[in-house]
């Protein structure tokens, strides 16, 4: 039983399962039970950005360049993005969990954690957690796991225990039960290039990561930083704070990361970027914000750094971006080793901001509305005498 009148937090993690294969299946039910992922149809160029289940048991899933997963199964079915399908079934999605706490931290499209502190004093936690994942299906289609903890990231890593439709509680006092002999590289925050180290080196659990007698290995891995910061968060001392303004925006918005272990494969920057860009890109949509410049930054490990950027017209398409993010990454990697890499979405506007541009579909349509004006302007003066619009207008 969870203990509700203890002074720990009850953060829930809400993540949806497959959801942009949950709702390309939903507007096109045959897909159901089929191998298919989500990229452009047609096309061998770009990534993934995920894949069915009955795909993913050939190994296919996202960041996965297309090209690549074609050749693993070529009987794969591809499927066109459909962005504004996505954030109609997001907004159901937040919409509906806005009924049981206004504290809630958007961290993607298809996930979130909501601090269910306050709702969890009148009812149980699990069943507030089941009546979720209940309506959600029912109402929207949408399979969810949900994560239950009193922190963040021992709620996310509830969540990704049973996928899909599972309910997981992880407690302080149940850590090492729950998670202790799970894979290094199910540790929330150990990058892709990180955890084969790891195993490498015969750090193959968390119980081995945890063990003090492979720190000063472990350290020579990874390095003091994240070290520190993972072992706080297994834990259960990392943050419990659910915070809805964490991904406020400004005019341009970036972010990078530094890696004590080299990147050195074109791929493995891609899978990088390509989660900097969904992490900066949520922040954008979230708050009604359109970008027109998209640009990456390298830096090698003799800290010779380039910014490589690329104008566009104004998009919030997730993954055009992700296209043009490919794009400057393969104009402008030479196979070097890479200590940080970065992506930026700049020449950022509200969408009801952006100005109109003149071309021959706009052209026609602004010279209709200013003859109508005109006409209108004409009618006034008529009968009103020639100077009424300008008179009207000084006052």
């Amino acid at each position: 039983m969870i203990n509700i009148n203890n002074k720990s937090k009850i953060i829930f993690h809400i993540d949806l399962n497959a959801f942009f294969a949950t709702v390309a299946s939903i507007i096109n039910p045959t897909l159901k039970g089929k191998a298919f992922a989500i990229g452009r149809e047609n096309s061998f160029k770009g990534v993934l950005s995920t894949a069915s289940y009955e795909a993913r048991k050939y190994g296919i899933g996202a960041a996965m360049p297309i090209s690549q997963a074609l050749k693993i199964l070529p009987t794969l079915i591809i499927v066109n993005p459909n962005r504004k399908l996505y954030e109609e079934y997001h907004m159901k999605f937040i919409t509906l969990l806005k009924e049981y706490s206004s504290i809630i931290e958007v961290a993607s499209i298809d996930e979130a954690y909501i601090d269910m502190t306050e709702k969890s004093k009148v009812m149980h936690p699990l069943n507030i957690a089941k009546e979720i994942q209940d309506r959600l299906l029912k109402q929207y289609q949408l399979p969810c796991s949900i994560g239950i903890a009193p922190t963040l990231f021992l709620a996310k890593m509830a969540s990704d225990l049973k996928k899909p439709l599972g309910i997981t509680v992880i407690r302080k006092r149940e850590i090492e039960e729950m998670i202790y002999d799970l894979s290094v590289k199910e540790i929330f925050g150990i990058g892709k290039k990180t955890w084969p180290k790891l195993i490498e080196k015969n750090i193959k659990t968390i119980r081995n990561f945890m063990d003090f007698k492979n720190k000063q290995l472990i350290l020579g891995l990874i390095g003091e930083r994240i070290y520190e910061y993972a072992t706080n968060n297994i834990l259960g001392n990392s943050s419990n704070i659910v915070d809805p303004e964490r991904y406020a925006i400004s005019d341009s918005i970036s972010t990078s990361a530094t890696y004590d272990n080299y990147l050195s494969s074109e791929e493995d920057i891609l899978i990088e970027l390509r989660n900097m860009t969904k992490q900066i890109h949520r922040k954008m949509v979230l708050s009604s914000y359109l970008t027109k410049t998209i640009s990456i930054t390298l830096r090698d490990k003799n800290f010779h750094t380039i910014t490589r950027s690329k104008t566009i017209d104004y998009t919030k398409d997730l993954y055009e971006i992700l296209d043009v993010v490919s794009d400057l990454l393969e104009d402008n990697y030479s196979g070097e080793d890479l200590r940080l890499v970065g992506v930026g979405l700049g020449n950022l506007l509200l969408e009801n901001e952006i100005p109109l541009e003149y071309n021959l579909f706009t052209f026609e349509s602004l010279t209709k509305k200013e003859e109508m004006i005109n006409k209108i302007m004409n009618s006034f003066n008529e009968k009103y005498g020639d100077d009424f619009i300008k008179k009207c207008i000084k006052k």
